[in-house]
């Protein structure tokens, strides 16, 4: 679904990722870990096509992202870091906004299960500036998945989320998966790879140190924690 080859990225003299070589397969949940500032969002911003790389290739979906940006973004669904929905629309029209542009059939219906299943219907005429950090944190993963890609890049997916949205979101990303779809996570939180991921790779001070499934033999039967602190110490 994802191939990355010898990908860097500089920022004047900082490099942000350094020649990463990396391939996420088709109905996987990949998470990407990593301390703060280790290249996690650089990578997501490449990989969506918001920003380019300084040196190599990446392909989604078999498609060139440097060539083809824009198909690439159709045919995936992104959340970003930061939840960004414009301030002056309410959720409801954000949300629906959202489903015309991706020019979805039963836009109301699918739009009315989302604002259900991640129980924020009672905010939906409230303008996206006023919503709580959660609550946006919801809105940005109701517009990922609204269109069904077969893939979804998150970057920290459970960010301002409470113990029992987390839960929920974590049995949304699993089942998804299970019935076909690929997930790409970006995140710091060891805990969520271990208990969701299928796949990880670890990523540190710009260079990718590992790339395995969550039962490579590289990592036993040691704790997650313990394998990941051994790589980037």
């Amino acid at each position: 679904m994802i191939i990355v080859t010898d990908l860097s990225k500089h920022f004047g003299n900082t490099m942000a990722v350094d020649g990463v070589n990396l391939e996420v397969r088709k109905g996987g949940l990949f998470g990407l870990l990593g301390p703060n500032g280790s290249g996690k969002t650089t990578m997501i911003r490449m990989l969506t096509g918001q920003i380019r790389p300084t040196a190599g290739e990446i392909s989604v979906h078999g498609i060139d992202v440097l060539a083809n940006p824009l198909t690439v973004k159709e045919l995936t669904g992104i959340v970003p870091e930061q939840e960004t929905p414009p301030s002056f629309l309410t959720a409801e029209e954000y949300l629906y906004f959202v489903a015309k542009i991706r020019k979805l059939e039963n836009l109301e219906e699918q739009c009315e299960w989302w604002f259900s299943y991640l129980d924020f219907a009672g905010q939906k005429d409230v303008l996206c500036k006023d919503l709580s950090r959660g609550t946006r944190q919801k809105l940005m993963l109701a517009q990922a998945f609204l269109h069904d890609p077969e893939l979804v890049i998150i970057d920290e997916p459970l960010i301002n989320l409470d113990p029992l949205m987390q839960r929920k979101v974590k049995d949304f990303l699993q089942d998804y998966v299970k019935r076909g779809g690929t997930v790409f996570i970006s995140t710091h939180i060891l805990e969520i790879a271990r208990e969701i991921c299928t796949d990880i790779g670890i990523i540190y001070k710009g260079k990718l140190v590992f790339s395995g499934r969550m039962d490579d033999s590289a990592i036993g039967s040691r704790p997650l924690e313990e394998f990941f602190l051994e790589l980037v110490n």
